[in-house]
């Protein structure tokens, strides 16, 4: 615990030389931090698809520094300091956790975040079960992160048949757009088609977000074999060519992970 207490204090130490010796930290605000902040969250998201510990590592520290230096902005401010978040978090926590720092009984998981939706509710803080879903988070995740929050409230299928059957529903209802020629009915039906597979996801407990990127790193992976592989510019191929070597690619990459 001591080499962890160290390690934070020399990182406010830091901080603190940064915003009075450096030109371009000195010149940061909390404005002009955000989109690296969000740049580096991202980043922490390919670390932890590529399974690498060491990006991970890295790029958490990365995290640990925007949340330090957005305290230290604040504490020159007068607002709050490093300590105000940290303390915040920790009564957020306790409060949060009854069947921890409580005499609350919990049978599993869906009941602690059940739990945790219903004080969110009674502190005040979020006026509408969905009020705590940021409004700039990607669709797919905000789909996901809306369907997780209304179950909590029991608006839930009951039997994961029913969550396919909506979804061939949806498909359904989307081919008749398709033959209606309504283009805004189309992105309409196409839409709940993709929320009623998200939540079929959900259901099969697959991150959607998470599932999609890993098949675009995988048809990226394939299709720069073929680029690699092609006796000719690609506009030249024909379509049954290209096949041939994404065949090759799939063959190829399969074996590959089967060695591993």
């Amino acid at each position: 615990m001591e080499n962890k207490l160290q390690a934070f204090e020399r990182l406010l130490n830091i901080m603190d030389d940064l915003r009075e010796k450096c030109p371009w930290d000195r010149k940061q605000t909390m404005e002009s931090l955000r989109n690296l902040t969000i740049e580096e969250t991202y980043e922490l998201a390919d670390a932890i698809l590529d399974g690498s510990r060491d990006g991970i590592k890295e790029e958490l520290g990365d995290l640990i520094l925007h949340i330090v230096f957005y305290s230290k902005i604040a504490e020159e401010e007068k607002a709050f300091d490093v300590s105000h978040v940290l303390n915040d978090v920790c009564e957020k926590l306790i409060v949060r956790h009854p069947h921890i720092y409580g005499d609350v009984e919990v049978k599993d998981e869906e009941e602690v975040k059940r739990n945790w939706e219903e004080i969110k509710l009674k502190e005040g803080k979020k006026k509408t079960v969905l009020g705590g879903v940021p409004v700039s988070l990607p669709a797919m995740v905000k789909a996901y992160r809306m369907q997780e929050k209304t179950a909590q409230v029991g608006f839930e299928w009951d039997h994961i048949e029913d969550v396919w059957l909506k979804v061939e529903e949806e498909i359904a209802e989307l081919k008749e757009a398709i033959a209606s020629k309504d283009q805004s009915k189309i992105e309409e039906e196409y839409g709940d088609v993709i929320f009623a597979l998200i939540n079929y996801g959900r259901f099969l407990k697959v991150d959607p977000e998470s599932a999609l990127e890993k098949i675009n790193r995988k048809f990226k992976k394939r299709f720069e074999y073929i680029e690699r592989k092609a006796p000719k510019p690609l506009k030249e191929m024909s379509l049954e060519e290209m096949d041939k070597l994404w065949d090759e690619a799939k063959e190829q990459f399969s074996v590959a992970q089967s060695q591993h």
